[in-house]
């Protein structure tokens, strides 16, 4: 059986020069591999209709599907649309229906309808439309030379929209794929070199068809066993036997980010979390709440920057502060029991510290707390201000991970 690849083009200044950055190809790129498409290219290019008829012919010499996001807006760089009736050989005429959806939209939202957004209702003749709900620029099906192009908006949910909705069907439909196999174990506490030693014998028993990847995060590493043979069933073995080696340090045997491992385990458990952070600001409660559902298990959190928000807010004693520092680990100690009392939650994290280099050590401080148990855990951090606060959360969310556990 073929493997069938993919070329994604992105079309924007923007993305050139950093303005926005490309979230779209990934997110792309996950979904085609979970219909066995393998993206192939990632091409980049920028407002010039030159750049991107050349990315068109270079990228369909290479792949059977080439996905442009991007260039469908109203305005006047938005230039995609007359180039691909350039390139297939069609005429831009009025779709009545996306004329009828556009129109309704303004009307709904009380907006006049202006020129430039009847221009939304004008596409190639000879595309097959991929009709856009949730915003006014459309998808757009070609085929040519046996190879399939479409055309996304570059709007993260419209483009998501359409390809969940329209896109990925009729792509299963007019490809026959290989089966393409993933297993994912996350694991957090050694870095990539030390798990590459680790699991040096292995890698040396995997078959050719199955291949290891090391996926490195701060803080975490997945690893990712892949297979795209139908006879790749032995791909389970040999996952379950990673997990084993890896125990002490496994996270989830699922492709999720330790928060929603977390979310997971006091679900389960129908326990619940608080959260009282300096140096993060904010940032251990985001990733929390960025897990759907995590009003069940998480009570709220506190951002006491300051001292005075620390003793005023949360109830810290002064006199801690003043003989431990406000960096140590009576304080964290003192703010995750407050915060459990004050939240009546089953556990309470905390963080205090530095996240940029002071003088001497770099340090933070960890703090957990549950009904009659305490913990705390000094780190040193070596990055900029951006890397330590995900590093920091990343290894205060796997140390309340761990003492979930314990308990």
């Amino acid at each position: 059986m073929k493997s069938v690849y993919c070329s994604i083009i992105t079309i924007g200044d923007e993305l050139l020069i950093g303005q926005t950055i490309d979230t779209n190809s990934a997110w792309i790129a996950q979904q085609l591999n979970t219909i066995g498409i393998w993206v192939k290219r990632r091409v980049a290019v920028g407002d010039v209709k030159q750049d991107i008829l050349q990315a068109l012919n270079q990228e369909s010499e290479q792949s059977d599907l080439i996905i442009i996001t991007g260039g469908l807006g109203p305005t006047a760089d938005d230039i995609t649309k007359p180039l691909l009736c350039e390139y297939f050989g069609g005429t831009l005429i009025q779709n009545k229906e996306i004329l009828e959806h556009v129109t309704n939209i303004f009307t709904i939202r009380k907006r006049p309808m202006l020129e430039v957004n009847l221009k939304q209702a004008m596409v190639p003749d000879n595309c097959t439309v991929l009709f856009n709900e949730v915003g006014t620029a459309a998808g757009m099906w070609f085929e040519k030379n046996n190879k399939v192009f479409i055309s996304l908006p570059g709007v993260p949910f419209e483009m998501q929209h359409i390809i969940r909705e329209r896109a990925l069907t009729k792509l299963k439909n007019y490809f026959t794929t290989p089966v393409i196999l993933h297993r994912t174990l996350v694991t957090s506490g050694e870095g990539e070199s030390f798990l590459a030693n680790r699991l040096i014998e292995f890698e040396a028993t995997l078959p050719a068809y199955i291949k290891l990847a090391y996926l490195p995060k701060l803080g975490i590493v997945k690893l990712r066993l892949t297979a795209s043979d139908i006879e790749a069933i032995e791909i389970d073995s040999y996952f379950n036997e990673l997990k084993i080696i890896l125990a002490n340090i496994a996270v989830a045997d699922t492709d999720i980010e330790l928060e929603e491992a977390i979310y997971k385990l006091l679900i389960e458990r129908n326990e619940t979390l608080s959260i009282a952070e300096s140096c993060t600001g904010g940032q251990l409660c985001a990733r929390i709440t960025s897990i759907k559902g995590s009003s069940a298990m998480f009570k709220g959190g506190y951002v006491p920057y300051s001292i005075d928000s620390k003793v005023n807010v949360l109830g810290v004693n002064r006199k801690t502060i003043e003989q431990d520092d406000v960096v140590s680990e009576a304080v964290v100690i003192e703010m995750a029991e407050q915060c459990r009392t004050q939240m009546n939650s089953t556990y309470a994290l905390s963080v205090s510290g530095h996240l940029e280099k002071q003088q001497g050590e770099t340090i933070v401080w960890i703090g957990l707390a549950m009904e009659g148990k305490t913990l705390a855990k000094k780190m040193n951090v070596f990055y900029d201000r951006e890397k330590n606060n995900v590093f920091v959360t990343t290894n205060a969310l796997n140390l309340l991970r761990q003492f979930i556990l314990q308990d």
